[in-house]
């Protein structure tokens, strides 16, 4: 029999807002709405649930407290489920979140999860062979900045400064991608293209830089992960597009902020989440 005040919580210990004060606070904020956590799963720690272990459990709620990155894992993991996920922000961007429930407070969404006043809804997702991404997707020479981000996270100075000097090669020097299939954009490609799932279609936004100036401009963008603050242009909308590198090289990627990588060339696929997410605002997207 499923208890409706009942849910399963994931979280992950690494990502931006999950230390035991803020956990503490969540499962305070659970109960005086009417939710009680009943189980956790502390990811990667832990597996993550699947739909016949939430189903056994009595389960039809589940809240994700954490990143894109641990967002990803457990929304692939529930694909087909017939419960519902609760994305809360527990990492650093939170592009998700903002997604489905717009500006508004944790508590406010809680509230209003747990009153009934939402919705259930499958937003656009980015599907590809290396991954599908619900929040976004980076391709080029410039998601290597990543990996200054993740050494600014460790406060790794020398690791920093040996990654600062190596992206700053990369997206100068490095493999630049075209979107090929549809035509759009400029043929010679960009340091960077970005991919972002809408409501129905996936729109290219392309990142240039055409001076050290630019390219350390972006540079600091994407530490910051917010990408539209360097040179940029949207190319289009599509449904379906494929990327390739101008010189036949691999390049790398960044799905929901992970890395990962590409041959010379790859395909992506707008679709639908395969889970309902709840979401509190009146149109996500």
């Amino acid at each position: 029999m499923t208890d409706k005040r009942a849910i399963w919580l994931v979280n992950n210990s690494a990502s931006g807002s999950n230390d035991e004060g803020a956990l503490g606070a969540l499962e305070q904020c659970c109960g005086e709405h009417g939710f009680h956590v009943a189980h956790r799963t502390i990811f990667p720690a832990q597996d993550l649930p699947t739909p016949a272990i939430l189903d056994a459990a009595g389960i039809d709620r589940l809240a994700v407290f954490a990143g894109d990155g641990t967002i990803n894992s457990t929304l692939a993991a529930l694909a087909g489920w017939g419960g519902a996920v609760l994305i809360l922000p527990g990492g650093t961007m939170n592009l998700l979140y903002h997604r489905l429930h717009g500006e508004r407070e944790m508590e406010q969404v809680v509230a209003r999860a747990a009153s009934g006043d939402c919705r259930m809804h499958r937003p656009g997702i980015i599907r590809s062979e290396q991954g599908s991404a619900y929040a976004g997707l980076l391709a080029g020479p410039g998601t290597s900045w990543n990996r200054v981000r993740e050494a600014m996270r460790k406060t790794a100075i020398v690791e920093m400064a040996e990654n600062t000097v190596a992206a700053i090669q990369e997206t100068i020097g490095g493999e630049l991608i075209a979107c090929v299939e549809p035509p759009l954009g400029q043929p010679e490609g960009y340091p960077l293209l970005m991919l972002d799932p809408l409501e129905d279609a996936i729109e290219i936004v392309a990142f240039h830089a055409k001076s050290p100036g630019d390219y350390l401009e972006q540079g600091w963008a994407l530490l910051r992960r917010n990408f539209r603050e360097g040179p940029h242009e949207v190319l289009g909308r599509v449904g379906q597009l494929r990327l390739g590198s101008t010189r036949g090289g691999a390049f790398g990627l960044l799905i929901d902020g992970e890395p990962a990588n590409a041959g010379a060339s790859a395909e992506f696929t707008f679709t639908q989440c395969e889970v309902d997410l709840i979401a509190t605002q009146p149109d996500a997207g």
